[in-house]
């Protein structure tokens, strides 16, 4: 394994992540929930018919580079034309240049529909960029990349699979081809060489993947008197609200009785709208939690008609930039129409909302149809969201200090 050395600071504020960040460590943002379908690649018809809308477009190009493939690549066994079928519409939805608008086939459609239930095989990580490098986001909570010392912020320079037979250098790899890599069946092993801000040798890291379910929420008692409730909210999945209600019920059933609540949304990437305006009704009087902005300039106040159980505890935010798309939906809300104050660090900025269109035999295409904007109508996008208090984690200590903070703040 050839030995990397990047010196690049941890302070970075903004991750510059590649087109399919939300889709594989993180959740499809989409107005409505959905199912997945998935199955092995289908049969494939293919009409050399120009469609009717677009008959001024020459499509001979594109039939003559297909026939020369078909014709004279020397490895004939390479030539899959459901592949390449694949290929080009993926190549298509990419010419748009919008990064959260894509096609996925079924195999990656598969892996969305593991994300947003939770439940897969793996060593838990999510995964995306730092500049041009592959780096880790966060390890989810008591996974085997968090039991391995894993930690937020370092860079996969190298991954090794014996079993699969992959030993690789990430340069120039993609989300998902990165996911296949680290992903696979429970009780196999799987290494990964990174590199960390401090640390000058590439630390080897040997995990054994196991079965991870992955809970939305997740409550502890903090405080000198345990009487601040620090709910870690982890993603906005299709089960997460019936696990927040769970919870919430807990909190209000705890004795002595909880008035105070740090609701902690770092490295939360995101996942349904729904679930995070159903949160926001919990905390605020019926209001508009979002403004929806569509292609043609028209407006739509996205609403909640709630009567929330919490609306008379004190509550602190916590943000960073690991913070996406329904995460920033959830923070604006609550600062524009409560002022609860925002603790942390600048949030991802994803201001856009994406349908998922569930196409033949398991693939889907995603498309952004409308942006997203805070009640007071800002637009978060690539610039995210502020926090009122900028308070920055020291991975050299043991404290969090963007929770101690918020307790002080409480």
């Amino acid at each position: 394994m050839p030995r990397l050395n990047f010196s690049i600071a941890r302070k970075v504020l903004l991750y510059s992540v590649l087109t399919t960040i939300i889709f594989v460590s993180g959740y499809t943002l989409g107005v409505r929930g959905f199912r997945l379908e998935t199955a092995s690649f289908p049969s494939v018809e293919i009409s050399r018919t120009t469609p009717k809308s677009r008959s001024d477009i020459d499509f001979a190009l594109f039939w003559r580079v297909w026939d020369t493939l078909d014709s004279s690549y020397f490895d004939s066994s390479k030539i899959d034309p459901v592949k390449m079928v694949y290929g080009a519409i993926s190549g298509m939805v990419a010419a748009v240049g919008d990064p959260y608008t894509a096609f996925l086939p079924p195999e990656e459609n598969k892996v969305i529909e593991e994300d947003l239930s939770g439940s897969f095989e793996g060593v838990g990580i999510q995964i995306g960029f730092k500049g041009k490098q592959l780096a880790v986001i966060a390890p989810l909570p008591d996974t085997p990349a968090d039991e391995a010392g894993v930690m937020a912020g370092d860079f996969i320079v190298g991954i090794l699979d014996e079993t699969k037979g992959v030993d690789t250098t990430t340069v120039g790899i993609n989300i998902s081809d990165a996911v296949k890599m680290i992903r696979g069946k429970a009780g196999t092993k799987v290494t990964l060489f990174l590199l960390r801000d401090g640390k000058p040798e590439t630390i080897k890291v040997e995990i054994e993947r196991k079965a991870i379910d992955v809970p939305s929420v997740i409550v502890t008692y903090v405080g000198e008197n345990e009487d601040i409730a620090h709910i870690r909210l982890l993603k906005f999945g299709g089960e997460t609200y019936s696990e927040w209600q769970t919870e919430i019920k807990q909190i209000n059933k705890h004795e002595p009785k909880i008035s105070k609540i740090v609701l902690d949304l770092r490295n939360n990437p995101g996942g349904y709208l729904q679930a995070s305006v159903d949160i926001v009704g919990d905390f605020v009087k019926t209001g508009s939690v979002a403004v929806i902005e569509d292609k043609g300039g028209d407006r739509t106040n996205f609403k909640t008609e709630r009567f929330g159980t919490l609306q008379d505890k004190s509550v602190v935010v916590l943000i960073n930039p690991g913070s996406a798309s329904a995460s920033e939906i959830l923070a604006g809300a609550l600062r524009d129409l409560k002022r609860i104050k925002l603790v942390g660090e600048t949030s991802f900025g994803k201001g856009t909302i994406q349908e998922p269109l569930q196409l033949e035999k398991g693939s889907s295409l995603h498309i952004t149809t409308a942006k997203w904007l805070t009640p007071n109508g800002t637009w978060v996008n690539e610039k995210g969201i502020t926090p009122d208090l900028e308070v920055k984690d020291d991975p050299e200590t043991p404290e969090d200090e963007q929770l101690l903070e918020a307790i002080r703040q409480l």
